[in-house]
This record gives structure tokens, sequence and C-alpha cells, in this order.
């Protein structure tokens, strides 16, 4: 199925959008796009009216989204230079990343890190975010790949950055604009 309101890609051409119908839901109707594909999933009672009322309603949410997200970075080593300057600055130099990026996989969480690979992986949705709030991601990455535990040892290694706690904060006031399907602000807001 596809809708005239769905996002355009770059050739013009419109996101598919896949319903999918299930007993065990009863009210809630969510929506993602994975794959280049708008999801919708509503309750499997739904009538066809109900079931074109929701779509509707999230494929507009969805494109919204979706025309927001800024590109990716072209450039490969500017988070890796970022990153080397924030260890210098926060952390004592500990903590440098062998890599860095940004994924566009990493539905539940902003970031991750492999200690093992020293690898840092940073969800596009931390894109367009004031820098304040991405830095604190990174050092919160690096921090990690020094201590991997959320201990009183990694804690410690944060308390340099000053705007940890407003950093933590606007993360939490961001998921939960996201999870009540809130239109983003913009970078302006802030």
């Amino acid at each position: 199925m596809t809708t005239p309101d769905a996002p355009a890609r770059p050739d013009g051409s419109r996101l598919p959008v896949e319903v999918r119908r299930s007993a065990r839901r009863k009210r809630t109707v969510s929506a993602d796009i994975r794959d280049g594909v708008i999801r919708v999933s509503i309750p499997g009672h739904f009538s066809a009216s109900q079931e074109h009322h929701w779509v509707e309603r999230m494929v507009e949410r969805m494109s919204a989204k979706y025309l927001a997200a800024p590109a990716l970075e072209d450039d490969p080593t500017a988070l890796l230079r970022r990153a080397r300057h924030l260890a210098a600055q926060y952390l004592g130099g500990r903590g440098v990343p062998a890599t860095i990026g940004w994924v566009t996989n990493q539905n539940s969480r902003w970031a991750s890190a492999t200690p093992a690979h020293r690898s840092i992986r940073l969800s596009h949705k931390l894109q367009g975010m004031p820098d304040w709030v991405v830095d604190y991601v990174i050092l919160h990455e690096m921090a990690h790949l020094v201590e991997p535990s959320h201990n009183a040892v990694f804690w410690e290694l944060l308390t340099s950055y000053p705007r940890t706690e407003t950093a933590k904060a606007f993360l939490d006031g961001a998921a939960f604009a996201a999870q009540r399907g809130l239109p983003p602000t913009g970078q302006d807001a802030f």
C-alpha cells in the first residue's frame, strides 16, 4: 500500500506503507520507518475506515520525522576529531574510540559502545540536537570505553563535563516527546 502523503525518496517515489494488524493490540496504534518502509501497527479489530484514518494520521507523523531528519555527516573523520578533543578536555585523554560513526538502526538508545573494539555508534536521532547534548552522549560512550558499567567510577569520569545533568534531562525530554509522537522543535528552540 502506498499513500500520496507518504514522504518522497530522493528519486521522487513514495515510501511504501505496510499495515500490520495485531489481535493482541486493543487500542494503541504505532508506526516507524524501517528499511525504507513505513510500518503502521493497528489493532486487529479496527474497521476499514478506522484503518484508513489511523494509517493516514501515522503516515503524516512519520513523514514529518522522515523529512526533518538531517542527512548523516559526510566527513567520517569529523566525529573522531570531536571525540579526541572531548577526551582531551574532559577525560584526561582517555576513552578515545578507534571508530565512531552515525547509525540509523538504533531505535531504543541514543548511542552504544563496544569496549572490546573501542567503537562508538551514535543514533542519527541525535543529529539536529544541540552540540552540548551530542558532546555529552559522546563523552558518555567514551567513559564506557574506560569503565563499561554505570558504577561510581563511570559517573566520576563525567563530573568534569559541566552540562552532564542538563544533557541527561534534555535526552529524557526528547525521549518522552518521541514516545508520544510529538513533533521535534528544532535546534533553534534551545
